[in-house]
């Protein structure tokens, strides 16, 4: 896969997301968060789980174990974060909130993996935090729906960067994505049937959207992120994915005939132009450090050349940013 295709797939799955916020709003009208997440998740692990059979000769590693729990514990709080915020945050602003994952996810790769961020993508984050104010109406205007997003994108941010190590020195996107839809229906799952609503009828009158988020917002969105992740760098795809605020708005608007007031519009309208400052810098974030385990990635990539068809050589593009200057 080319860069180009991965980039237009994270577009796609973008709009996915984006529209899909929509059903996420509705579905609470039939189902509690956790439930609503549960099958959710559910429904996407069971379709992905079949293609996992195909992955079953690809290298894993002797840690490919431990770093999967890491990304699986954080998808894990991300979606269900996402979820909660529904229940006090418009559409418009928890996919615009959600959406500042784009400039905390350079932030979060800065921390884990020694990329130092640039003084345009500081200044991108700074505004972004100024976006999301005007957005919610100022700091007395962050209602609990409002944090739990912020929260949510920061928790994306982290399992991006985690992700983006894991797919880099393991592949096996099928087998990441089931292990993370159907550990979260595990979870979520035993908790709306003991605290929520969870119930066949209840299920049935939220079939629609749970066939939106399960089949499309999940399975396909998600499962497209995480195969883009072994050709592009989580900042990179953070960045294209944030479209999701623009499609998620877009959504609102059409559906549920939401309006942003005069100050909202600006705050979005900031929080845009920090997403793009980021997409059209020149500079990428400078690697302080080697990965620990670059040697062991470089390894498992010559060895997967000789994957099955369909399964290019891999590459890692976050070591060829840290000595080109690729336009972002």
């Amino acid at each position: 896969m080319s860069k180009l295709t991965a980039n237009l797939l994270l577009l796609f799955a973008a709009a996915l997301w984006g529209f899909g916020n929509v059903a996420q709003k509705t579905v609470l009208d039939h189902l509690d968060a956790l439930s609503a997440v549960g099958l959710r998740c559910l429904i996407g692990g069971l379709l992905v789980l079949p293609f996992v059979l195909t992955e079953r000769r690809l290298p894993a590693g002797d840690v490919h174990f431990s770093s999967l729990i890491r990304v699986v514990v954080l998808f894990a709080v991300s979606i269900m974060l996402q979820q909660l915020c529904y229940l006090g945050a418009t559409v418009t602003n928890a996919s615009f909130l959600i959406s500042t994952a784009t400039v905390i996810t350079p932030l979060a790769a800065w921390l884990l993996m020694g990329e130092r961020p640039t003084t345009g993508l500081i200044l991108a984050a700074g505004s972004t935090v100024v976006g999301c104010l005007f957005l919610s109406g100022g700091i007395a205007g962050l209602g609990g729906g409002d944090i739990t997003a912020l929260l949510s994108a920061g928790s994306y941010a982290l399992w991006a960067v985690e992700l983006e190590r894991h797919m880099q020195t393991h592949a096996r996107p099928f087998t990441a994505a089931a292990a993370q839809f159907l550990a979260v229906a595990a979870l979520a799952l035993p908790l709306g049937a003991m605290q929520g609503n969870l119930s066949f009828t209840a299920a049935s009158e939220a079939g629609p959207e749970l066939v939106v988020l399960g089949v499309f917002s999940t399975a396909v969105a998600f499962g497209i992120q995480i195969a883009a992740l072994r050709f592009t760098s989580a900042s990179h795809a953070a960045v294209i994915v944030s479209a999701e605020s623009v499609f998620g708005a877009m959504g609102a608007a059409i559906f549920l005939g939401e309006q942003c007031s005069t100050a909202g519009a600006l705050g979005a309208v900031i929080i845009l132009g920090s997403i793009l400052s980021v997409a059209i810098s020149t500079r990428a974030p400078v690697r302080l450090t080697s990965r620990p385990d670059a040697g062991a990635s470089d390894a498992r990539a010559r060895a997967f050349a000789g994957a099955p068809a369909g399964w290019p050589a891999a590459t890692n593009p976050a070591h060829e940013e840290a000595f080109h200057d690729p336009c972002r």
